[in-house]
């Protein structure tokens, strides 16, 4: 049997060394031998002879062929974040347990970016989409509706597709409350010792303020409008706020919500410019999980949002008849200071290189 080189092989070679014809190879390929008629001694020695010279499906072809590319998009607004970061690694575990292929790209929180993207992975006959954190969702489902291509928002919703996303008030409530409680420990606690620095005039930002002060009115009785800091989701900017509270008060507030890890990166860029003996009795909250930051010296509650319910219960909707533009709802977990938990990482498997 002569071999082909280390040129990968194609359907025609692996006919000519199976002796079969390039239809039946592509039947065994597809898996559609067995309606074919097909021997299991020619289906098997094909899938062999596949394996031994590297065939792999030309994606794009098949599309053409069977109006199926195999191929999954997530579009992210960033990718340098913990939460995008395992978000991104589920949903491409889950896409090639399909036998699919996944495709991740970020828009950088562009609305314009995020629609020409979109055009782009169409033109490469994607089979569904995953849209999440977009700043403008119902442009991007406005690009999605005209080329037909099925999709759904994850982690901040339209409205007019189906979206999947955390209730971040429920998060926010258990937050605060734990931040709080924390804080009674040491003494009363006063409305105007309780902040929030952080987010945007987004969706999750409304909703993670929003339990921020119900929690608050009704443990402490008042909620100052000063005490919302909104900062956007840039830690130069939260930096910047939280100098400028340090510079108005002398100190920092007793305890605070941070809108998101890129936030919590804010208030580490403060610190580190500050001796850490004078912030060594803050009580910290953050609406996103990063083990790292259960380790600090002072004590950092955390949410950790479940992006593997989110992603498996997109592929629900996407998988089921057409709905209306509903959003579903996932429940956030509250994480403790000095806790490390398992995530997407720990599935990757360690190879010795020495």
């Amino acid at each position: 049997m002569t071999g082909i080189g280390k040129k990968k092989a194609t359907i025609y070679d692996l006919s000519v060394l199976s002796g079969s014809s390039p239809s039946t190879v592509s039947a065994v390929l597809n898996g559609s031998w067995r309606k074919r008629r097909i021997k299991e001694a020619t289906a098997k020695l094909i899938q062999n002879l596949a394996d031994a010279h590297g065939y792999t499906a030309n994606l794009q072809a098949r599309g053409l062929r069977s109006s199926r590319s195999g191929l999954v998009g997530l579009l992210l607004p960033v990718y340098d974040n913990r939460y995008f970061s395992s978000m991104a690694q589920t949903f491409e575990a889950l896409v090639r347990s399909r036998g699919q292929c996944p495709v991740v790209v970020s828009a950088c929180r562009d609305p314009e970016e995020e629609r020409q993207v979109v055009e782009t992975l169409i033109s490469y006959s994607i089979d569904e989409l995953f849209i999440a954190g977009a700043t403008d969702p119902d442009g991007v489902h406005t690009v999605c509706e005209k080329a037909g291509l099925r999709h759904v928002n994850i982690d901040l919703p339209g409205t007019k597709a189906s979206s999947v996303i955390s209730d971040n008030f429920e998060g926010a409530r258990l937050l605060t409350q734990a931040i709080i409680e924390h804080a009674r420990r040491d003494g009363p606690v006063a409305p105007e010792d309780i902040y929030l620095f952080g987010g945007r005039n987004d969706h999750a930002s409304r909703e993670r303020i929003r339990g921020f002060r119900e929690v608050k009115r009704s443990m402490l009785g008042a909620d100052p409008d000063a005490c919302i800091q909104p900062t956007g989701y840039s830690p130069a900017m939260t930096a910047r706020a939280f100098e400028a509270f340090y510079q108005s008060h002398g100190k920092l507030p007793r305890a605070f919500f941070v809108n998101s890890s890129i936030n919590l990166e804010g208030l580490l860029r403060f610190l580190a410019q500050h001796p850490h003996e004078t912030f060594a009795d803050i009580i910290v909250g953050c609406y996103d999980y990063d083990p790292f930051g259960s380790f600090l010296p002072f004590p950092v509650f955390m949410i950790r949002q479940d992006s593997e319910a989110m992603i498996a219960k997109g592929f629900a909707i996407l998988e089921a008849k057409r709905e209306p533009a509903v959003t579903h709802l996932i429940q956030p977990m509250l994480v403790p200071p000095r806790t490390a938990l398992s995530g997407p990482l720990d599935t990757l498997k360690d190879v010795d290189g020495g």
